[in-house]
């Protein structure tokens, strides 16, 4: 058969060799959707066997069309066959690697749930993995991570509501307690001055009442539906007000106010909700710094954010307890613990600045610590 001849018939060997490949995949294709779910090796053994029989399918129609001789014919099925061996062993060696690895996998991310109480992570397999298990393995690791970043999470907040209904609970014995002895003093009549029990109990109900206030806003934030309705204001007004607010303790307790760092940069926020964050971080300032100190505000620009500081003359703040100073019922140390709180302060700031998209931060500086409301600035 010449090269003319050859090139004449190609398009109808091609022809007649489809037909005996289309009869060969269709078959293969129904056979793999039967085995779909069962082992990866299982599937690589049918695809490798459907590629055999196409090229058989093909080569034999080709003859019984009398393209090729019968010589011709046995040296492609013999040529044909051994290769299939080959593949065959090469497909085997490589499902048997795939499922190796992932029974291993398999087998270290049910060891994840399994100690997943006991606070231990996940541990990849140590053998070489086809890229798709590694990529699950880096999953499953990172995942591990998260999980037990979440526990630590857990537990702090657990213990943060342990703490706070320890607290609570005392605050709101002692004045109880003393209420009832005040109010059976003036019900027998042996009250020596009546005015200032009255006056007494007017006072610790205020406070009940402000215990009870920072209870149920706090609720609110940490059910996420504290309503804001955010406004444009200048940081300049809204620091001022608050000033204004606080001045009386702050004379009381001979502290002064420093507000000459504040720039009157534009901010979108609940003025509310705000003056009552500046506010609570302002009293806890004045309280906490002796007399004749100062307690200083500021306000600066930073990119696309304002940073609104509040600096103290505490003396500092512990370095182990900074990460906690935020924490729902924390009070720390004596230096820390306010007379009449119960820890749901700052809890309270960081809710309200993180409801608008910002974030809280203290640290420590030359004899006093530093409290910042980091909140999106204003286009």
């Amino acid at each position: 058969m010449g090269w003319e001849q050859l090139l004449g018939d190609l398009p109808l060997i091609a022809a007649y060799a489809a037909a005996g490949a289309a009869v060969a995949g269709t078959a293969g294709g129904l056979v793999l959707a039967a085995v779909r779910r069962r082992s990866v090796a299982v599937s690589l053994t049918v695809l490798l066997a459907v590629t055999v029989a196409a090229m058989l399918a093909g080569t034999l129609s080709v003859a019984w069309a009398m393209f090729i001789s019968a010589h011709d014919l046995a040296v492609v099925v013999t040529v044909t066959l051994v290769g299939a061996l080959a593949a065959t062993a090469t497909a085997l060696l490589l499902g048997r690697w795939v499922i190796g690895a992932h029974r291993e996998l398999e087998r270290s991310a049910r060891e994840l749930g399994e100690r997943a109480d006991a606070g231990s992570g996940f541990t990849a397999p140590a053998g070489p993995m086809p890229a798709e298990l590694a990529s699950l393995a880096r999953q499953l690791a990172d995942t591990s991570r998260r999980l037990a970043v979440s526990r630590e999470r857990e537990r702090a907040l657990e213990s943060s509501r342990r703490e706070l209904v320890a607290w609570i609970s005392h605050d709101l014995r002692s004045p109880l307690a003393g209420l009832r002895a005040m109010a059976e003093a003036l019900e027998d009549g042996i009250a020596e001055d009546p005015d200032r029990y009255h006056r007494q109990i007017r006072a610790e109900v205020e406070r009940l009442s402000s215990m009870v206030g920072d209870l149920f806003e706090l609720s609110r934030i940490q059910a996420g539906s504290l309503a804001l309705a955010p406004t444009r204001m200048s940081v300049y007004d809204l620091v001022s007000d608050v000033i204004t607010g606080v001045d009386p303790l702050a004379r009381e307790r001979g502290v002064r106010l420093a507000d000459d760092g504040v720039e009157p940069v534009p901010v979108r926020v609940d003025g509310k909700e705000m003056s009552r964050v500046l506010a609570n971080l302002l009293v806890n300032a004045i309280r906490h710094t002796p007399a004749d100190g100062t307690v200083a505000v500021s306000a600066r620009r930073e990119v696309d954010s304002v940073v609104l500081s509040v600096t103290d003359g505490c003396g500092g703040i512990p370095e182990r307890d900074l990460p906690r100073v935020f924490d729902t019922g924390w009070r720390g140390t004596n230096a820390r613990t306010p007379p009449a709180g119960a820890g749901l302060g700052l809890a309270i700031v960081r809710g309200i600045v993180e409801a608008h998209a910002g974030r809280t931060g203290v640290h420590n500086v030359p004899g006093g610590c530093r409290f910042e409301v980091i909140l999106p600035a204003a286009g």
